[in-house]
């Protein structure tokens, strides 16, 4: 290992480190703007200048190896000054070369408060300009309707132009002319296509790119800030919440390296208007075909008296997409309390969980591990519109080299090369008759286009007999992975929300039976996206946080709570338990989930062994103890995957589609949402234009 002086101080450090690494590691602050961790090395700024004892002028940090440097003439290890007046004088040069042509804009820049530019130009600046020409003025792009430009404010660090390219896998961004002429605009000053094009809003140093919805909107000085977990996808990406009184004012990513590391998809950024929007802020009853405002009273009354008289045979539950852990216990508690077998939160025909432990419905590798796989099969899946943060996963993983990605399923532009095997069930059959693959670590992701349809239980025991010819699950490597679209849906799993008992229904047979009136009651906990004319005359309680599907058709209506308003626990697609914590509280009389589904319990005269929030988790956590480890994987058992294989059934031709025809409107918050609906629109014309 190369050895260096760093201020004096000499520490050994691995080959290939970058100088402004090295210094890092040595305690020393290294200002920049345009180097960035996760980003190719550019060398733009020369804000990172230090000085190499030897060299005939400062060196720029970000650019130089600790391997190009020569010891001295005596054999000691080269020495980098960060702080000496060579430093300091070219540091300040810089940074008046930088401001040359910024403008005044700190007043009316959103920026302001939280920019790199002003931090650094009181840190490492000076108070005098020799510069008295007029400053260069340059015209604003359009590049959608996320992300606002004043590209006046431009100093050229490319960040964006590195991030679009290279992370996000969308090459819309360049630099156009040179010298002082030079612009960053997308090639047709058209809108980005990106999913994750908001990031460039963090990774810009100054005020060019900003948040196009939340201009003008607030300080940051005056928000409160929450660290806390995602639901608008599966990944459960950290995020942080900023709040201004009870109003969400912005999302922003937060830190978690084995899930997202600092990335966030733009439907999880820019969701937070639609989380006031269109919000249940009071129970209501259905009287005469019409909703009216009712007392919390009132409504447990009818539900108690719809209950009784329907039995539990002819009553059901049927689990959403957004639900935290808790309030999914709490309501199979209350179900097994009244000797209700019709429960599920499966989509219908979905067969997860049925066979094969824990280890058949989590994404067995993590997220993580997707950089350890050198093979990469998708079959009925998306990820670009399911889960983009883990596409640029695999993305990064095919720009590291030595990998090969296939795909079953939709021909969909993925950000990345694959080779194409074919539409469906044919293609997938066709898979398992393969004996051992060259890869040493080959990876399945199976998505809900494959499972959640008539024939899923036997395309899952497909892809189970391919994994296992094909050595995707073996000794030290289990690459068997199921990718979710549901925040809720592996949590409500692992406390097996599920028809367990003799004689429970599914999904499918619950909307089956509420048609032909065999069900006569319905309890929707949080559920949206199935067919409301299949409950038929069922009489139907929606608990939820918004007037979606399931407010329209319901009977009865108790308002429930965003993923912001709650302390709850959600589980990704890897099996993660995260914790998520209250950024804001809800509207009006909406109360937790989990506290109206205890409430109800009491009106029903049914002892659900707790009565506040620790106590319920403490039931929980006997349940399914792994979800008391929060931020961590448990290693399901992978030889129970076996059983997976076994099951029977016929594949039909039928081709997979993703379930996501719309990225933007994918659950109820999204569709309350009027930034998601221009989004969507946009999107709908430019597939249009396209097709012309």
């Amino acid at each position: 290992m190369p050895k260096v002086i760093i201020d004096g101080a000499e520490l050994d450090v691995e080959n290939g480190t970058t100088l402004i690494q090295a210094c890092e590691q040595a305690g020393a602050e290294i200002p920049r703007f345009c180097y960035h961790e996760r980003l190719s090395i550019a060398g733009n700024c020369r804000m990172c200048l230090v000085e190499v004892k030897g060299a005939p002028k400062p060196q720029a940090s970000c650019a130089m190896s600790v391997n190009d440097l020569r010891p001295g003439p005596n054999g000691e290890p080269p020495e980098i000054r960060t702080n000496s007046p060579l430093v300091k004088k070219a540091r300040e040069g810089v940074m008046e070369f930088l401001l040359i042509n910024h403008p005044l804009d700190c007043p009316i820049c959103d920026q302001g408060g939280e920019c790199d530019l002003q931090d650094q130009a009181m840190a490492y600046g000076i108070d005098k300009n020799r510069f008295h020409e007029n400053k260069r003025a340059v015209e604003d792009k359009y590049i959608g309707p996320l992300v606002k430009t004043v590209m006046t404010r431009c100093i050229q660090c490319t960040r964006c132009v590195r991030f679009t390219t290279e992370v996000a896998g969308v090459e819309e961004l360049g630099a156009i002319g040179r010298g002082e002429d030079m612009e960053i605009t997308t090639y047709l000053e058209q809108a980005m296509s990106s999913e994750m094009q908001g990031n460039v809003i963090d990774l810009c140093p100054v005020g060019a790119l900003t948040s196009a919805p939340y201009e003008f909107k607030a300080r940051p000085w005056e928000l409160r800030k929450t660290e806390t977990i995602d639901a608008m996808d599966a990944v459960g990406s950290a995020i942080r919440v900023d709040v201004r009184g009870r109003e969400v004012m912005r999302v922003l990513p937060g830190l978690n390296e084995e899930v997202n590391e600092e990335w966030i998809s733009d439907k999880s950024r820019f969701i937070w208007d639609g989380l006031r929007s269109q919000r249940l802020d009071k129970p209501y009853i259905r009287d005469n075909g019409k909703l009216r405002a009712a007392s919390w009273d009132e409504v447990f009354s009818l539900i108690v008296s719809k209950l009784r008289s329907a039995g539990p045979d002819k009553t059901a539950a049927l689990v959403g997409d957004l639900n935290a852990v808790e309030e999914v216990f709490a309501l199979k508690t209350l179900m097994d309390k009244l000797e209700v077998k019709n429960l599920d939160c499966r989509e219908p025909g979905n067969p997860l969980g049925e066979a094969g432990g824990r280890a058949g419905y989590i994404f067995n590798s993590t997220i993580a591990g997707i950089e350890q796989a050198d093979a990469i099969m998708l079959i009925g899946t998306n990820p670009r519109l399911e889960a983009p943060v883990l596409n640029s996963r695999i993305r990064k993983r095919y720009l590291a080299g030595n990998v090969h990605i296939g795909v079953i399923g939709e021909r969909a532009d993925l950000t990345y090369p694959y080779t194409y095997l074919g539409d469906g069930p044919a293609a997938l059959e066709e898979l398992s008759r393969h004996k051992a693959a060259k890869a040493e670590r080959p990876m399945f992701i199976i998505g809900q286009g494959a499972l959640a349809r008539p024939d899923g239980k036997a395309v899952l025991a497909t892809a189970m007999k391919a994994a296992r010819n094909i050595g995707v699950v073996k000794d030290g490597w289990n690459g068997f992975n199921v990718l979710h679209t549901a925040a809720g849906r592996v949590g409500a799993l692992d406390v097996c929300a599920l028809p367990t008992m003799p004689g429970g229904k599914d999904t499918a047979a619950i909307l089956t039976g509420a048609k032909s009136g065999k069900i006569e009651v319905v309890y929707l906990l949080g559920v949206d996206e199935i067919d409301m004319a299949s409950l038929g005359d069922a009489f139907v309680i929606y608990q939820g946080s918004h007037g979606d599907a399931g407010a329209h058709r319901a009977d009865v209506i108790l308002p429930g709570s965003t993923y912001t308003e709650k302390s709850a626990t959600w589980v990704n697609t890897e099996g993660r338990p995260q914790m998520a914590r209250r950024a804001n509280f809800p509207p009006g009389d909406a109360r937790e989930d989990w506290a109206i589904i205890r409430a109800l319990a009491g009106k029903l005269d049914v002892n659900l062994s707790f009565d506040n929030l620790e106590y319920l988790r403490a039931e929980m956590y006997k349940a399914a103890p792994h979800l008391a480890a929060i931020d961590t994987v448990a290693p399901a058992d992978a030889w129970l995957l076996s059983d997976i294989a076994k099951a029977g059934g016929k594949m039909t031709a039928k081709p997979f589609e993703s379930p996501v025809k719309d990225f933007y409107l994918t659950n109820p918050i999204a569709r309350a949402s009027r930034i998601m609906a221009e989004c969507s629109a946009m999107r709908l014309n430019a597939h249009k234009q396209a097709a012309e």
